[in-house]
This record gives structure tokens, sequence and C-alpha cells, in this order.
């Protein structure tokens, strides 16, 4: 017999009505892996700061896109340091005096006095050079004058020397500054005894040696100077005032007699000798 009222096919699409909605997809293997998407709707927001938005991305893109970090922003405007051109600058040359010391200075004094220690030989190991001013309370100007003439000397910045302690009869105050000073030591040391010996002591007045018998007894040589206008550096037409200045030289020599033929063979012109060449 034949049907008069077939049943519909549930896969068939009916007339005039809208498509069936589509089936759920499968889950994604892995387990709760979500699929692509719209975010479920149980989904919350990560909570945010307290009214401060967005945290930002505290990394500033570079001009190649690599970020920069937390450094210093590049100057933008300012042209770079110009690089130095040409080779670099030579070291200094060692003083002409120290080469003559360890050459020749060493062995004679080792052969004259029998030192079996090398250590025992005597060698320079300062030079301090003092300017005392008396009026340097009254007058300040001839003070830096004086700090100056001295720095071009040496070519050292000297330091001020002040007073220990107050004294009435000369109008002194503690701490009033009265002088300045120079210590010299290593190249600089060397450098300006050569310069002293070869140029300014023959410059002296009167020059007929300087004395041998100023030595305080543990192997220390000092001399005074009466006018600072024997060293090359200082222009006459600039000097205010012609002071003096005390040198001495420091030696680890510890006797008199030790320290005198170490300064003997340094070329230290003195008094009824004649010099020795350096």
């Amino acid at each position: 017999m034949i049907d008069d009222n077939p049943k519909p096919d549930p896969e068939a699409t009916p007339q005039g009505g809208d498509a069936p909605a589509p089936a759920p997809p499968a889950p994604l293997a892995g387990g709760d892996a979500q699929p692509r998407g719209d975010a479920p709707e149980d989904t919350q927001a990560p909570p945010q700061g307290k009214g401060k938005g967005k945290a930002k991305d505290k990394s500033i893109p570079t001009p190649e896109g690599k970020p920069r970090g937390k450094g210093k922003k590049a100057p933008e405007g300012q042209p770079r340091a110009p690089e130095p051109e040409g080779p670099p600058p030579e070291p200094a040359p060692r003083p002409r005096l120290l080469d003559h010391y360890e050459q020749r200075v060493r062995q004679k004094l080792q052969q004259q006095f029998g030192f079996k220690n090398p250590h025992e030989i005597p060698r320079l190991v300062k030079i301090v050079l003092n300017v005392g001013m008396g009026d340097a309370p009254k007058n300040p100007k001839g003070l830096d004058a004086a700090v100056a003439e001295l720095a071009a000397i040496t070519g050292q910045h000297p330091v001020v020397t002040r007073a220990k302690k107050a004294i009435a009869n000369f109008n002194l105050r503690e701490g009033v500054p009265i002088g300045c000073a120079v210590t010299l030591r290593g190249a600089r040391m060397y450098e300006f005894l050569d310069r002293f010996i070869t140029i300014a002591v023959p410059r002296m007045r009167d020059f007929r040696g300087l004395p041998s018998k100023s030595f305080d007894g543990r192997g220390n040589y000092t001399v005074g100077i009466k006018e600072q206008m024997i060293f090359p550096e200082i222009d006459y037409d600039k000097v205010e005032k012609i002071h003096g200045m005390d040198i001495t030289i420091v030696t680890t020599a510890g006797r008199d007699d030790a320290a005198l033929a170490l300064l003997r063979e340094m070329g230290m012109p003195f008094r009824g000798e004649a010099p020795v060449a350096a």
C-alpha cells in the first residue's frame, strides 16, 4: 500500500523556513581548550589598577625597531663629540736625570760606599718648595701672585699654608694664610732638579757655588733662594714683588756624606768643587 502522508526527512530543508542552527563544533584535542572566536560569556577581564587604566609598555622603540628599555633617552638634535683624528698622543719621555741616575750614579755610589744591598743605595724621595709671605694678611694679592709664580715654576698647583697658632707680637691670628708650598715627586721632581741645576743656578747673582754644609744630619739638603727671577718661567714685567723661597731635597741616604755624594754625582755645583757633568 502507498502511504499518502510520507514522513518528513529530518535532513531536508523545509520550504519557506529558516536554515537550521549549525551543530556545535567538537571539542579540540587537549582537554579544556576553547575554540577560536569570541570569548565565553563567563570569562572575566583582569582587574585594572586604581584609576590608571591599562599598564603601558615602558620600552622605547628605537629607529631600528628594537626596544630600548629603561635606559636614558638618546639626545635629539645634539651632535656627537668628534672623534680625535690621527694617532694617539705619545707618552712623555723619561726624565734625563733619572736615566743618568740609574745608569751611572747608582754604580758609583755602590762602589764608593760598598753597599751590598741595592736598596741601601741613596735616592731622591721628594723636593719641597716653600714660599713665606709675612705680609699676606695685609696684602692678599701678593700671596695670589706668589701662588701663580710657584705654579709656573713647578708645573703643579701649590698649597696655601696657614698659621698654626696666634702670635700677638706679629699681629698674627690662627688659620691666616701666610705662604704656599709645593711637593714634587716622581718625574716632575727630576725635571725640576734638572732645570734648577742647568738653568736656574747659573743665573744667580755673584754665584760661586752652593754651600756644602746645608745638610740636616739625616741626608736632607736645604738651600735658600733670594729671588724668584732666576727661573726662566717668571716674566720680569709681571712681577709685583721680589721674594725668595726655600728648596729642600729629601733623600734616603740617612747620613750627610752619602747624600753629598749623591747630589754631587747628580750635577749639583757645590762651592769649591768642579761640578760633575750629568
